[in-house]
């Protein structure tokens, strides 16, 4: 009699997350991953992981994310895709690899698809954006928008600050919304924007929208894992919240590890190897 394998559960797409939205509920849970071990223990609570471009700032010290290449994204978002089964995993465009032509955004969207295998590619911009997610769609990649505070263009913003917050840059972040939408984006992350406008985003779109710093109503949420578990640091953002922090944890072992060496408590026989165990 032979063995079967247990079935391998089903990944999720952005088209489960329109039903979602639809049939209003449940919200979409997406979180940031950047490697195998933390997206394996995040998958079965997910609904979505985004490999995104802020690894530059949380893995590799960077001061912002325009130093972010592709290669770093593919080698990265194959990581994820190798670990989880469930979630739906969304890689970022780092900055420079889409802006330039349409023609130049689908070879990069489509390298970065085929060699990662993830689902579908994210995108940071406004209107101006729409014909190359059109392009894009048009030709079977599936796109996530991103709109409000983007990181990508902190140079020009002045900064990490709150966008939309007066009554013609709100109408200007709605406009980009809905012609992204318009234009055949599968779904749509809002950032750093005031309450009201996250809302009536999210109200106004027939796409899914996720909020970081955006809006209770927004059809999901997502954060930077590394905030949320304490890894990041002192500062968190004020649309962050800490569910833990993990980093006395971690001090102590290694603390406590070094101490142990430098005593000679370890390594013990048990650590070793003898000539009847291996």
């Amino acid at each position: 009699m032979t063995k079967t394998s247990p079935a391998k559960s089903r990944r999720l797409t952005l088209l489960d997350f329109h039903q979602y939205k639809h049939e209003k509920g449940p919200k979409i849970v997406m979180l940031t991953a950047y490697s195998a071990p933390m997206a394996r223990l995040m998958d079965p609570h997910c609904d979505a992981l985004l490999v995104g471009d802020s690894l530059g700032m949380v893995l590799y010290g960077m001061d912002n994310t325009l130093g972010v290449s592709l290669d770093m994204m593919i080698q990265h978002g194959k990581a994820v895709v190798s670990a989880s089964q469930r979630a739906c995993v969304i890689v970022d465009m780092p900055f420079m690899t889409f802006e330039k032509s349409k023609e130049q955004a689908y070879a990069n969207a489509a390298k970065l698809l085929r060699l990662t295998g993830a689902s579908a590619i994210k995108i940071e911009g406004g209107a101006y954006l729409a014909e190359t997610i059109a392009f894009l769609s048009a030709r079977g990649i599936p796109v996530v928008g991103h709109i409000g505070l983007l990181p990508q263009h902190l140079k020009r913003l002045g900064g990490f600050k709150v966008q939309g917050k007066n009554a013609h840059h709100a109408q200007q972040i709605l406009s980009d919304a809905k012609q992204l939408a318009d234009a055949g984006a599968q779904a749509i992350v809002i950032e750093a924007v005031p309450e009201f406008l996250g809302r009536e985003i999210t109200h106004a779109l027939s796409i899914p929208t996720l909020g970081i710093g955006a809006s209770p109503d927004c059809d999901g949420q997502v954060l930077v894992s590394d905030d949320i578990i304490g890894i990041s640091g002192d500062f968190i953002p004020k649309f962050a919240k800490r569910y833990t922090d993990i980093r006395p944890t971690i001090e102590q072992a290694v603390a406590t590890y070094a101490h142990e060496v430098r005593t000679g408590a370890f390594p013990t026989m048990a650590q070793c190897y003898t000539p009847d165990k291996e």
